[in-house]
């Protein structure tokens, strides 16, 4: 017990001198101006706010600095811990300190611990002049010169280069931290230097934020075979053939063109492959939804045949509804072959048989319409093509007919004879 208590009284002295010298040096501590100190706020006043900055003295920030701060910052409150710059003593015995330089400082600081390391900064471009963009960084100002500009080439017209310079105010950009001089309050920075870099971040970013079924817009870039490629905003999602339309696409050509922008479904996103599937025709109102309410059993209906195959034909009724005329419904089953008597594009008319909506299924049948009934449909196809062939046309059908008539014989008027005089 007294070995315990020796040595607990032995580190009694011990901490009484630590704390002697700590005090010590406080008294005898200058504040530097310039220097930047974290403390916390002891009061707030109409005059200004008190700061214990871990010296004897406290900082006292005046109110026109508390201002500045409560525009940016928002209010200051007792207990809140804060930087301040320490700018010079008072007579009243504090030291006179600014937040609001502070957070100056932190900026300039900021910018260039990201000049050494090269990291991003992301910045929303604010005003633009002959010279290049500025751009907020935090509480200071950072110029793009136009040499650093993303999309300006050398050569353009001063007119042009300010129409593209004016355009990317208010957009958002990636840029590199190239240049940092505090005491001429001079910070420049580059969007060249950072544009792969940040699309690789705006890609990551799109692809995070994508989600089955989302609705999105963007642009046609690129055109196959097998679908179109769209620009989302820096990721390309494909839109297979079968996605384009409801109804059936030979050629993606005839739906839409590079540079179109369209609005897509997401149907699949493969972040770690980065591979979007997407969908044009989801934006539009599936017309099996109607096919209930628009056909019926034994229903009279013209259709185009868009495939013929051995178990029959695929007639489209209407865009993106099909149904089927099986062999055994064609008008002289079972001896003939759909293809015998049935091509693509054909006009045909057909009775319906069965609805099925919720299979997506409608059967059809050609050998069921009577005679009259296809008679009646044919002639009034008839006057409907003679009505929509222009007006040319038919004058030159009228010309031809004319000129295939037979000719008719030349008559030759009756002359009376005339009797001569001799002339001797």
């Amino acid at each position: 017990m007294v070995s315990e208590f020796t040595e607990s009284s032995s580190a009694q002295p011990e901490t009484a001198v630590d704390m002697e010298s700590l005090l010590q040096e406080q008294e005898g501590y200058v504040a530097r101006p310039g220097e930047i100190r974290k403390g916390r706020v002891i009061q707030v006043t109409e005059d200004g706010a008190l700061v214990d900055v871990g010296l004897k003295r406290e900082g006292f920030v005046p109110i026109s600095d508390l201002r500045q701060v409560r525009k940016e910052m928002g209010e200051i409150h007792e207990g809140d811990e804060v930087f301040v710059k320490l700018l010079e003593s008072e007579s009243e015995g504090y030291i006179k300190a600014s937040i609001y330089q502070a957070r100056l400082e932190e900026d300039w600081i900021r910018a260039e611990e990201m000049m050494r390391s090269g990291a991003l900064y992301e910045g929303r471009i604010s005003s633009y002049n002959r010279g290049g963009l500025t751009v907020p960084f935090g509480r200071i100002r950072g110029f793009i010169p136009v040499s650093q500009v993303v999309g300006i080439p050398r050569g353009l017209k001063e007119s042009e280069r300010r129409q593209r310079l004016a355009a990317m105010v208010g957009q958002t950009v990636g840029l590199r931290v190239v240049d940092v001089n505090r005491e001429e309050k001079r910070l420049i920075l580059s969007q060249r230097r950072a544009h792969r870099a940040w699309q690789r971040i705006l890609r990551k970013r799109l692809l995070d934020s994508l989600e089955v079924g989302q609705r999105r817009r963007g642009k046609v870039s690129s055109i196959t075979d097998f679908g179109v490629f769209v620009d989302l905003g820096g990721v390309e999602g494909m839109v297979h053939v079968s996605e384009l339309s409801w109804h059936r696409v030979e050629d993606p050509h005839q739906v839409v063109q590079v540079g179109d922008e369209v609005e897509v479904v997401v149907l699949e996103v493969n972040r770690r492959r980065e591979r979007i599937a997407l969908s044009i025709k989801q934006t539009q109102e599936d017309p099996w939804t109607r096919v209930g309410e628009k056909y019926r059993e034994n229903q009279l209906v013209e259709g185009e045949v868009t495939r013929v195959t051995d178990i029959g034909a695929f007639v489209e009724l209407e865009p993106g509804v099909e149904g089927l005329l099986h062999a055994s419904e064609l008008i002289g089953a079972p001896d003939v072959t759909p293809q015998q008597v049935l091509k693509p594009g054909e006009t045909i008319l057909v009775k319906v048989l069965e609805v099925n909506p919720s299979r997506r299924r409608i059967r059809l049948s050609a050998r069921r319409v009577r005679r009259d009934e296809w008679e009646r449909w044919a002639a009034e196809k008839a006057a409907r093509e003679r009505a929509a062939k222009p007006a040319p046309e038919a004058e030159m059908a009228v010309f031809e007919a004319e000129a295939e008539a037979p000719d008719e014989p030349a008559t030759v008027p009756e002359v009376e004879p005339v009797a001569l005089a001799d002339e001797g």
